[in-house]
Parts: C-alpha cells; structure tokens; sequence
C-alpha cells in the first residue's frame, strides 16, 4: 500500500490537522472518566455540592470541546479521503488511457471498472477511517490502559492481561482476511462481466430466447459471489463475539476484585466506576478496531489490485521524434519490410515475413480466410500493436522512431466492431476531430455517403444516437463511423471490413468518394467488386503474403484469387473478366 500513500502527500497539512483534531478529542474523551472518579470520591462522596458543580461543569465543558474538535476533525478527513479518490481515479484512468491493446489484453473490461470504482471506494474509506477512528480506537485502547494505571494500578492489571491477547488475535484475522476479500473483489469482476454482456447483448439474449439461460448464469455468478463474500465476513464478524467475551469477562474481573479492593480501602468506588469506565471504552475501542480489520483487510486486497494496474509496464514505448520525421509532410506512403508478429503470450505468429508498399494516394485492398492476419496487419500501421521483427515504415520513417500522438493523427482508423457514442450525429462524427466545423462534419458524412440519411433523421445532425448506435442500421453505423474517421481528413485511412453492411450501390458511391481524399487507403474485404477498384490487392493466407496485384493480374496468376471470384460470379464470369 506505499504507492497509495503518495497520493497523500499533497494532502498532508490537511490529513495533519484531522489527526490533530482527533488526538484533541481523544485527551478529552480519556480524561472524562478520571473526571466522574473526581465527582463521585470528591463531591458526592463526601457530599460537596460546590466540587459536584465545578467538575460536572469540566465534564460538560470537555463534551462540548470533544464535539467541536470531532466535527472539524471529520470536514478534514473528508476532505482528504475525498481528494485522494479523486485524485486516484484519475490517476488510473489516465493509466488505462495509456494501455496498449496488449496491456488491455491483461485486464478485463469488467475488471478495469471495478477497479476504477468499488476498489478505490474501499481505499477511499480506508482514508477516512484512518483519520477518524483507524488510529483513534488503538490510542483509545492504549489510553484507557495508561489512564487505568493511574486511578488504580491493581485492577488496571486486569485489562492489560487480555489486551495482548486479542491485539494478537486481531492481527491474525487481518492477515487471513485480506487474502479472503482479494477473492471476493475478483468475483465481483466476474459479476460485472456477465451483467455488462448481458446489457450490451440484451437484443441479442431476447433474440435467441436466451433469458432463462442467462439469468441462470448470472445467478450462479451472483451466489460465488456470496459465497465468498459470506465466507469473509463469517471470519470478521466472529470477531466482535471474542472481543465481548474477554473484554467482558475482564470488566467482571475488575468489579469483583474492586469490591475486595474497597472492603480492605485500598481503592474508591469513583476510582473503582473510573477503571470499569475505561474497561467499557477499551471494549468499544477493541469492537470499531473489528470493523476496521473488514475494512482495511477489503482495502489491502483493493490496493494490490490497483498497483497491479498503476504498476503495468506499457509495452509501446513512444518516441521522443526527434528525427527528421517530425518535420515531414504526411504523405500517407506504407511500407512492410519483412514483417512478423505475434500477440503477447501466444507462441503462433500470426503474420509472417510481410513485405510490400503503398505509395500515397493508392488503394490496398486486403483479403484472405478469417485468421489470415488481416485485421493484425493493419492495425501496426498506427502502432496499436508493434511488429516482432521487421520494421512498419510510414513516409520512410520507422513508425517506433514517430510520436505516437503525431502518428495516429495521420491515420484514420475503422475498426470492425462498431463503436458509437451516446450523444448526437453531429458529436459522432466530431469526435473524430474535436475542432471540426458543422461543414467539416457535412463534407464527411457526404463522402461516407450519409449525409442524406442524415438529413431524413427527425433532429438531422442533432438527432441523438443511442448507446452503440442502437438506432441505427448495421449501414448507417458503419458510414456513420467512416465519416467519423474521414473528418480528420487522414494521410491513411484502414478501413477493417466496413462495408460489409453497405449494398453495392452505396459502396461503389462510397470508393468513388474516398478516390477524391488522395489519402492512401487500406481496404479490409472479402467482396470482389470492392477490390476490382484497387491499385494493388493482397492476397493473405495464414499469416503469409501470397499474392500481390491488381485485380486482372491475380485474376490471371492467383489459383485462390480466381477461386474466390467463381464463388462470388460464377466460372462464366472468369472468362469476361
């Protein structure tokens, strides 16, 4: 948990000042019992009204001060607690900006936003208490001790006696369960996983009459979930029963030995009712100090889960661009010199020896079987990826040796799964270029060829999209996100099959348009008619480069080229290619 504590610092004077304001309530708080000692031996004792008075107005007096102090003592507690948690969800989410696909390929969607919210939450409250009562209830127990020894050192033997012992035991359930909560925040991953699937496929699961099923699933998740959860809380919550019994079996001890301590006058009942009273508080003390062994076990788990991401070496290192690349134009010229690559922690190479170019303003068009590598090799052009061996260039420059932001600004990026926002059309396709005028936003969504859908929409460019586009067609949210790709006007433009919706007509609209960008394009397709336009084609085949060309000349040399146009025109249409 050192790395929490540097979000603290900043926060210092304040955190101070809470402890301060803390330590203040608690000297109040321990000298209430030595007061009522003085009340009841020195006043009603021996019947001095005046004494009675002026103590009771101390006591009265030292009340007021402790609730004073308690309160500004909380406003500073969370202000700190408060900040931090800001202060650390910021700090992660900036760190999951960062992540490449490899790193996100560590961490589960689900388990990211549980991390974000419910672990810093449980940091977040471990803050508070520790200003408030994480250190207030062991200086209470500690004080109430000293304080014993000072009414009354005989009977005070009594709580010291079992004080060690349930401080031992207290630790021992911390250490066991902070292994137990770990357990419980990962299957609460779990749980948020299944219910995002199943909200983000809720047409899909009623499609499929899959409702039984998944809740069945669900359900099963859910009762891991208390499962563990009950089997952590079984081992805290006995400790409060331990606690009790000890701590009342001392204050027993010390009423029974006070009665012979007042019989022989060794002792007074003030001091007698003084040393039950500390008795009292150290078992009040010793009870919060259980509920914060739950919730600092919770927050130990918590903070090794949140260093496991703050922690995480980004695997793309960006470039300091301090070569003659900065200073380039952008042309949009691709090359692919000896190229392989693999995910992290496969053994496989999903690419293999991939050499080619692409000058500016050239259309590729990229096919193959599914698992041909298609989709991976486009993906190194922005460095969403980095190549095992071989180097990606990008106007001649080495893409590791470009500024990553300089980069991914050249490239206008389709991915195959369709992303859209909540919000209107108009922010969709702006999002793509924040700065971006309404007419910039018109000229895409013209040359996308949706701008006159767009116009049909009731609010037009205002009209509201609904989370993933659910408003939309399959179509519509493909132009709409090639839109979004092209307000940037890119030097490259990768389009990862996202014309698959788009009938003919329209996609033969659509690449007619794209000619007019002059931006080297990369077309990821399985249809013919898409490709017979292209300046060169290449041809993948697991992870291999095995034909490069356009259109007639893989016609005429390429077996599998040939194939795949009789499966789509038939063996009539070969010969009037």
């Amino acid at each position: 948990m050192l790395t929490m504590f540097a979000f603290l610092k900043k926060y210092r004077l304040a955190a101070i000042v809470a402890l301060l304001l803390m330590l203040m309530e608690l000297a109040v708080e321990l000298l209430q019992p030595f007061i009522i000692s003085k009340i009841i031996d020195d006043g009603i004792g021996r019947d001095d009204l005046s004494v009675v008075l002026t103590w009771g107005g101390v006591l009265i007096a030292c009340s007021v001060i402790a609730f004073a102090v308690g309160i500004l003592s909380s406003f500073y507690a969370s202000h700190v607690s408060q900040s931090f948690g800001f202060d650390l969800r910021e700090r992660l989410y900036d760190k999951v900006q960062s992540f490449s696909f490899a790193n996100f390929n560590r961490f589960p969607e689900s388990s990211l936003i549980t991390r974000l919210t419910n672990d810093v939450m449980q940091l977040q409250n471990t803050v508070f208490m520790g200003l408030r009562i994480m250190l207030r209830a062991p200086l209470l127990v500690v004080g109430s001790i000293v304080m014993a020894f000072v009414v009354q050192p005989k009977l005070a033997l009594w709580l010291a006696a079992v004080v060690p012992f349930l401080a031992v035991f207290l630790m021992w359930v911390l250490k066991r369960g902070e292994r137990l909560f770990r357990s419980v925040q990962q299957q609460l991953d779990q749980v948020n996983g299944v219910m995002q699937q199943n909200l983000i496929g809720m047409r899909i699961v009623r499609a499929f009459v899959r409702m039984k099923h998944e809740a069945e699933r669900f359900g099963g998740s859910s009762e891991r979930l208390k499962e563990k959860t009950v089997a952590a809380l079984r081992l805290t919550e006995a400790t409060m029963p331990v606690i009790l019994l000890v701590m009342n079996a001392s204050v027993i001890a010390v009423l029974w030995f006070g009665r012979v301590q007042l019989d022989f006058g060794s002792a007074s009942v003030g001091e007698v009712v003084a040393v039950v009273n500390y008795a009292t508080r150290t078992t009040a003390a010793l009870s919060i100090m259980s509920m914060i062994i739950v919730n600092f076990s919770r927050a130990r788990a918590s903070a090794q889960r949140i260093e496991e991401v703050l922690g995480t070496e980004i695997d793309l290192l960006d470039a300091k661009d301090s070569s003659a690349a900065a200073r380039m134009p952008s042309r949009g010229a691709v090359a692919f010199e000896n190229v392989s690559f693999r995910y992290p922690d496969t053994e496989e190479l999903i690419l293999s020896g991939i050499s080619f170019e692409a000058g500016p303003g050239e259309t590729i068009a990229i096919m193959g079987a599914t698992g041909s590598g298609k989709s991976s090799l486009i993906q190194l052009i922005p460095r969403l990826y980095d190549a095992e061996e071989g180097v990606v260039r990008v106007d001649g420059a080495d893409t590791r040796q470009i500024k990553l932001e300089r980069l991914r600004r050249q490239v206008g990026y389709v991915p195959q799964d369709i992303m859209l926002f909540t919000g209107s059309v108009e922010e969709n396709i702006r999002w793509g270029k924040e700065d971006a005028t309404l007419e910039e936003v018109m000229e895409a969504a013209k040359i996308a060829q949706i701008h006159e859908t767009i116009m049909k929409l009731p609010q037009r460019y205002d009209t509201i999209v609904g989370q993933k586009g659910v408003n939309l067609s399959g179509g519509q949210k493909q132009r709409l996100t090639i839109a979004r790709a092209l307000v940037r006007k890119p030097a490259i433009l990768l389009l990862d099959d996202s014309t698959s919706a788009l009938d003919v007509r329209t996609e033969e609209a659509l690449l007619q348009a794209l000619k007019q960008m002059k931006c080297t394009t990369f077309l990821i397709t399985q249809k013919i008619s898409s490709t017979a336009g292209a300046d060169a084609i290449l041809l993948l085949d697991d992870g291999r480069l095995i034909a490069r060309g356009n259109h007639g000349q893989l016609l005429r040399e390429s077996a599998l080229y040939r194939k795949i146009y009789e499966s789509q025109f038939g063996k009539e249409g070969v010969s009037h290619a």
